[in-house]
């Protein structure tokens, strides 16, 4: 089949590179987001996923909206069997979803209808779910309405983050996509209607989304901040400063709210149930380190709180 890839972030590379590799698929250009700002260098970078088609010789296809008439032109002209999606980031007209004889297929990661939207994996972790996966649906112009072709399913471990189950997903996904592509073209499957129950939504997540509300119930804190991890992060403010926080482990301990205490054994705060002790924190401008090497270094105050 004679596919134009799109895709933008990291997640979505697994899937380019199992086109790239196979003899069945032929990649006859990228579509991608444009360069963007990035990294603490603040350079104008190519997407992960354009990079990886640079690396193959593969035409890359950077339009600023899709709905561009050059970009309608580029892929006309290309005259693509499919185009497989992954994360690409902008919607995609009526005109351009018409263009390719099998439509455009999108890897989500999420089992739909359950989280539709940008952020299906943070949404997971936060609600407490336990179970989550991927899907290939067929892109129509509703928001991840599509039919489905088929799913894979994947436990949430209570450690994980949105970084590690998506790194998992981004694997299993491309090679569901992959064989969603096989079976479209062989004609062996058919996508079906999604539920009309069991719907939920899962926007894009702001930094805001970060802050760490210590009134909240420990277990609640701790999916937030596994959900938001590694992006956009979870801070809190303490000493005065930003702090930026890694995944926290549930203690049995009662503290006050909001109060920090340090110990031998490790830095702890208080919420509404249980407290939290902390693992890895990052004051602003500064390295990622150990709580207890942060905790020495601020000369925390008795009674010092976070907000």
């Amino acid at each position: 089949m004679r596919i134009v890839f799109a895709g933008t972030p990291e997640p979505a590379v697994p899937s380019l590179q199992r086109f790239i590799d196979s003899e069945r698929h032929e990649v006859l250009a990228v579509l991608t987001r444009p360069d963007a700002v990035a990294g603490r260098g603040r350079k104008v970078q190519r997407s992960p996923v354009g990079r990886l088609a640079d690396e193959h010789g593969i035409p890359v296809l950077t339009p600023r909206r899709p709905a561009e008439p050059e970009f309608i032109d580029q892929l006309t002209e290309l005259a693509p069997d499919c185009c497989p999606v992954v994360a690409y980031g902008a919607l995609l007209p009526q005109r351009v979803l018409d263009i390719p004889r099998f439509g455009w297929i999108n890897l989500h990661f999420s089992l739909l209808p359950a989280w539709r939207g940008a952020a299906p994996v943070q949404a997971a972790i936060d609600a407490g779910d336990e179970i989550t996966g991927a899907s290939t649906f067929q892109i129509e112009a509703g928001l991840d309405t599509g039919p489905v072709f088929g799913v894979v399913t994947e436990k949430i471990a209570v450690t994980d983050t949105a970084g590690a189950l998506l790194d998992r997903l981004a694997d299993t996904g491309a090679v569901l996509l992959e064989r969603t592509l096989d079976g479209v073209e062989d004609g062996t499957l058919q996508a079906v209607p999604q539920a009309n129950d069991g719907v939920s939504y899962a926007p894009k997540v702001p930094v805001e989304a970060g802050h760490i509300r210590w009134d909240q119930p420990a277990l609640a804190i701790n999916r937030r901040i596994r959900a938001v991890t590694p992006a956009p992060g979870a801070w809190t403010e303490a000493n005065g400063t930003r702090l930026k926080l890694g995944p926290v482990e549930m203690v049995e301990e009662i503290l006050p709210e909001r109060t920090i205490e340090v110990r031998k054994s490790g830095v702890f705060i208080g919420t509404a149930t249980t407290a939290v002790r902390l693992d890895q924190v990052q004051p602003q401008g500064k390295r990622m380190m150990s709580a207890l090497d942060w905790a020495r270094g601020a000369r925390l105050q008795p009674g010092a709180v976070v907000e």
